[in-house]
Parts: structure tokens; sequence; C-alpha cells
């Protein structure tokens, strides 16, 4: 499970405080804190009903405002834990008592409730779904038909790098996949590793993965997985991106101890900071975490970031990216309350303040045109980060979202399993592949 940053300025000495507790993102989160064990609820007499997970605070302050502006027919909330709300959710729609509007991940899970009937289509006249980044939409797009609306942040994994580190070993930030392997031999000479991973939480691993599928056979191979075809497991780009994977484990990429660390417990990221590891693969969250943990590390500019490397006769686009795209917020195709569900969609998801508040947490809201507000950010060190995130996203052709959120819940068990199998070299490539067609049919 992986983690957004929450609201406050990064800089603040709140966020510095509290940043730790990041906002869970289903789709990825060590990143922790999957919130507490039940439901809280912001009542309601009447209205619409609209359930999320309790720690999205910024998208309550839009609930917030909302019923500021109807004190008559108000949205009732109710916030759950993570680990709860998927099962609750698919539990109140078989008992047909699903809220008027609900959070999900988009992608395959979202998908079985649009082909269930369950979900109604929002048009851009509805839900001014144009305004929004045109990959983070992939995800909750179906036979080219709108599903929801993003609801936070995007989350894209990306390559951070400690600048004195690659600096003291003549390395540069590595562009390719070949760059990435000959920085590998130049720091381990240099008794630095290359790249830290918390191997112990799995999921930073299948980080690896996703890149190197898409980069060797392009997004359409995992997009037919996604779509239920579980021979795709068995493509030859899935059973290359298993030998690209373990060709980095082979030649030390990740240490000897990757398998001991877990990511909740920070040991990954200060390996990045202490310089005792030059690079590390993970999602935007991490530069919320570093500036938590090490201020100083980010004022004396030492922290680098750029894309995943790109691979050399690949299909995919060194362009595209994987991560979590968005939360999306979709419309219960049988609410009684639709013309005011779409007035909160439309009005309230992600206006003005809910953009300001997101970039003051350094977090970039999935709509289009924020160079401006962009320019305004005071701290130059936030500055450039959040550009840099909102050019990689608004340049990307494809936004891939993690596959553990992609996939049916029944197959992320097997999936992080086979992940760390391969990582370890305890299966061969192709039995990746195989596995997985397994496990998915």
């Amino acid at each position: 499970m992986r983690r957004t940053p929450v609201t406050g300025h990064l800089e603040s000495p709140r966020i510095r405080r509290v940043v730790a507790s990041a906002v869970a993102l289903a789709a990825a989160m060590t990143l922790a804190g999957c919130g507490t064990s039940g439901p809280s609820t912001s009542s309601s007499a009447k209205g619409l009903t609209m359930w999320a997970l309790n720690d999205q605070t910024i998208l309550k302050e839009s609930v917030d405002a909302y019923n500021k502006d109807h004190p008559d027919a108000q949205i009732t909330l109710r916030l759950f834990a993570n680990d709860d709300y998927k099962q609750k959710l698919r539990v109140a729609f078989g008992a047909n008592q699903a809220p008027d509007i609900f959070f999900s991940w988009g992608g395959g899970a979202l998908d079985d409730y649009v082909k269930a009937g369950k979900v109604d289509v929002l048009t851009q006249a509805q839900a001014n779904t144009d305004r929004y980044t045109p990959s983070v939409m992939q995800s909750a797009t179906f036979d080219g038909k709108v599903y929801g609306v993003p609801a936070n942040g995007l989350a894209p994994v990306v390559l951070y790098y400690n600048k004195k580190v690659l600096a003291d070993a003549g390395v540069q930030p590595p562009k390719t996949y070949a760059d990435l392997l000959a920085a590998v031999k130049k720091l381990k000479g240099k008794g630095v590793t290359p790249l830290s991973l918390a191997a112990n939480s799995k999921w930073p691993t299948l980080m690896y993965l996703e890149y190197l599928l898409d980069r060797q056979g392009g997004s359409d191979v995992f997009t037919k997985i996604a779509s239920g075809d579980s021979a795709g497991w068995q493509d030859a780009s899935v059973t290359k991106a298993n030998q690209y994977l373990q060709d980095l484990a082979k030649a030390g990429a990740f240490g000897g101890n990757a398998s001991s660390v877990n990511y909740d417990q920070g040991a990954s990221t200060a390996l990045l900071y202490t310089g005792k590891a030059a690079m590390e693969v993970m999602g935007t969250w991490e530069y919320a975490n570093i500036a938590k943990a090490a201020p100083d590390f980010l004022k004396k500019g030492d922290l680098g970031y750029t894309a995943f490397p790109s691979l050399s006769g690949g299909a995919g686009d060194p362009k595209s990216i994987v991560g979590n795209p968005s939360n999306f917020l979709s419309l219960n195709s049988s609410s009684k309350n639709k013309s005011a569900a779409l007035t909160y969609l439309k009005d309230y998801v992600l206006d003005g303040s809910q953009v300001d508040a997101y970039l003051a947490a350094g977090s970039v809201p999935p709509v289009k045109g924020l160079e401006s507000k962009l320019a305004a950010v005071k701290s130059s060190s936030d500055k450039q980060w959040l550009t840099f995130v909102y050019d990689l996203v608004q340049n990307a052709p494809g936004f891939q979202l993690s596959w553990d959120q992609a996939l049916p819940s029944d197959q992320a068990d097997p999936l992080l399993t086979n992940t760390d199998k391969s990582f370890l070299r305890q299966i061969s490539p192709a039995e990746f592949g195989t596995n997985m067609s397994k496990a998915g049919s």
C-alpha cells in the first residue's frame, strides 16, 4: 500500500510533524497509514450520501464547502479505514444500499461495477471532465465513456537520486536501462548501495516490473491482462521484464540486505538521504517523507529526481508513467439524487480552493492549466518539484495504474508473492508469467 502527502505546506512545522502519516492512497500505500478501524460520519438529515477513506482530509473540505452552500440538502459523508472499505462497498452494492457517490481507485475494480450497471456515465456537460489530465482519466474511462472524476493528487513513480553520491562516483542520473546497469557497477565500486529497495514490503519491487514491462512491451500488454485475459501474463515482454529485474538484482543493484528492509519503517528512505544508497524508485509521496525526515538534505539541494529510464529496443513510450493516477468519485446509477450529485462533482471537486490545498501539501492535482499557480509557489525547491511532477504527467501518453490496484483483489497476493520470488531469483522469468496466468484463470 502506498501514500501521498497530507494537507499543509511542505516546509511548515505542521507538515514536518505529520507528513509520515501522509494521505494514504489505495494504490499505494504502505505508504502508510490505512486509517482507523471504523467509519466516521459527517451527518445530515437528508440529501446525498458519499463514502470515502478517512484520510482524505482535503476531499472532506470539498464536502464541507458543498454543505455550507446547501444547508437543506447536505452530503452525509462516511469515512472508512482503507482495509475495510472495498469489502463494505461490495456488500453495500449487493444489498442495494450503496451511497450516491463513492470513492474508488479506478481501473479493474471500478470497471467491475461499470460492467454490472452500477455506475452512471459522466459527460463533459455534467462533470466538466475535459479539465482533467487525459492520461489520468484513462483509469476511469471504459469503452470511451467516463465513469469517475479525479478526487485527489497525482502519485506517479519516479527515480530519486542523491546528487552528491552520484557526483562522487562520477555517475550521471541514468537515462536508459544500460546507463542504470553501468551506474550500478560504478557505485558498487565506491561501496554504495546503488538502489535503495524495501523488498520486504514487496510492492516497492513491483514498481520495477511495472515500468520494465511498460518500457519493453508497451501499455497494451498490461491493458490486456487487466481486461481479464490471463494469457497475457505469458507474453514474451513479461518474461523479458522479469529478466531485466533479475539482471539488476544479480548485478548487486539493491545491495545484500534489501529483503530485510520494510518500507513502513522509513529505512529505505533514510538510505537515500544519508548517502548510503545512491538512488530509489518510489512514488511522489517520498518527497514529502524526505522533507519531514531530512529537511536540510532538501535545503542543500542534494535531492534529484527524474523519470524512470528508457529501454533500448522496447516498444513502450519512455514518456509513459506508472503509479497512482488519482482516486476517483463515481455516481451510483441507482441514486435518487443525481442532479445534486452532479452539482457536487462539477462545482466542488478539485475546484480552485481544492487545487490550492493540494499544491500546498506538495501534491499536484490532475487538472490542466496549473502553470500560473505553480509559478506562484514561494519555495524554490517545492516549485521545482511540483513543476517536475506536473510536466511529467501532462506529457505522459499513458499513466498505468499500479498492478495491485488495477487487478482484482484475489490476484494481488499471488502478484506480490511471485514478484518477490522473481526478485530473489527463486523462479525463472518465464515461471513468473506461468504462475500469474494460473492465478488469473
